[in-house]
């Protein structure tokens, strides 16, 4: 009976050096690295948009990189997200393991709409990827390069319609931009706005405006097909493997992307935000999300926690300014 008994405490120490060691992967190591079971996305738009694309990359990226076991989609769409973010932040106060996805079009469109709502109520994660904008003209159009269409505008941007997003959106802002940078006002700019992709790439097609502009994505099989051509993007160097010149490149002085990130609710735990902060930052240094950027033609642009807190603050005020200058901000 003492030899079993001695046994036994032998056997234990040794249990527990090796825990110390980390020579026993479950009471250590595997523990730590625990999967969430079940990761809560918001996601302020209707589903099949890009907020809406990146949340399901995001659900790819964390499930193949063994993250998290599940993931529960909640959509709420309506004017670029004004409508969602209230009840994303008085709803879900404080729960842990919840994210949601927005961007540049959301504090646009918070401006545009006088809401009283702005997305620093929320708890900045991390933003996750930019993405070009594309001007393009339908395959028929007289306007043959960025140029051409950059003095049609300054000799008189009435008549020339540009199709986009939602009035104050990424769309509508990069409009703007190159409207002052050919020396006009930019509430001149006869701008159509559509609720979405889908309308926007049918009135371009079937010449009833005379340019469009929307993210790279949107329009890039059209622009293959032929049905579009690609004039300029906006960013400060041109799409890997896309043949498309930039803005400055032809002569506007203009550089612009589309950003998007995840926010945590108000009224998280310090805890929870720190998990969610390290969750995504690992998701984004993964092969898989890497390869679903590049199939995507996102630019990867991880800045994470106070960073993107400060990030977000510059972006508020620099839309604002533009906003103002088209006339849809005070």
């Amino acid at each position: 009976m003492t030899t079993t008994r001695r046994q036994l405490l032998e056997t234990t120490s040794a249990a527990s050096a090796l825990a110390l060691l980390g020579g026993l992967p479950f009471m250590g190591r595997e523990a730590h690295a625990q999967a969430v079971d079940t990761l809560k996305i918001f996601v302020p738009a209707a589903p099949g948009g890009g907020w809406d694309g990146t949340a399901r990359a995001m659900e790819q990226a964390l499930k193949a990189t063994g993250a998290v076991k599940a993931v529960q989609f909640t959509h709420k769409g309506g004017a670029g997200g004004a409508v969602g973010l209230p009840e994303f932040v008085n709803q879900w106060k404080g729960q842990p393991n919840a994210l949601m996805v927005a961007g540049m079009v959301m504090v646009g469109a918070l401006i545009t709409n006088k809401s009283p709502m702005r997305i620093t109520q929320t708890v900045p994660i991390a933003k996750l990827t930019e993405e070009q904008e594309v001007v393009v003209v339908p395959a028929a159009s007289p306007h043959k390069d960025m140029k051409s269409l950059a003095a049609a505008l300054k000799a008189d941007p009435g008549k020339v319609s540009i199709a986009g997003g939602s009035a104050g959106g990424t769309d509508h802002i990069l409009a703007g931009l190159i409207a002052k940078a050919v020396g006009q006002d930019p509430k001149k700019l006869s701008y159509v706005a559509y609720a979405g992709g889908g309308p926007a790439t049918a009135a371009i097609i079937g010449n009833q405006v005379a340019a469009g502009i929307s993210g790279w994505g949107e329009f890039a099989e059209q622009i293959k097909a032929g049905k579009m051509r690609a004039l300029a993007v906006s960013g400060e160097k041109r799409i890997a493997g896309v043949n498309v010149p930039t803005l400055k490149e032809s002569g506007v002085n203009v550089a612009l992307v589309n950003w998007r990130g995840v926010f945590a609710p108000p009224g998280v735990a310090d805890k929870d935000k720190k998990a969610m902060i390290d969750l995504v930052s690992k998701m984004a240094g993964s092969k898989e999300w890497k390869a679903i950027c590049e199939k995507q033609s996102w630019d990867m642009s991880l800045v994470a926690g106070d960073a993107y807190a400060k990030y977000i603050d510059a972006e508020n005020k620099r839309i604002g300014d533009v906003l103002k200058d088209l006339g849809l901000a005070t």
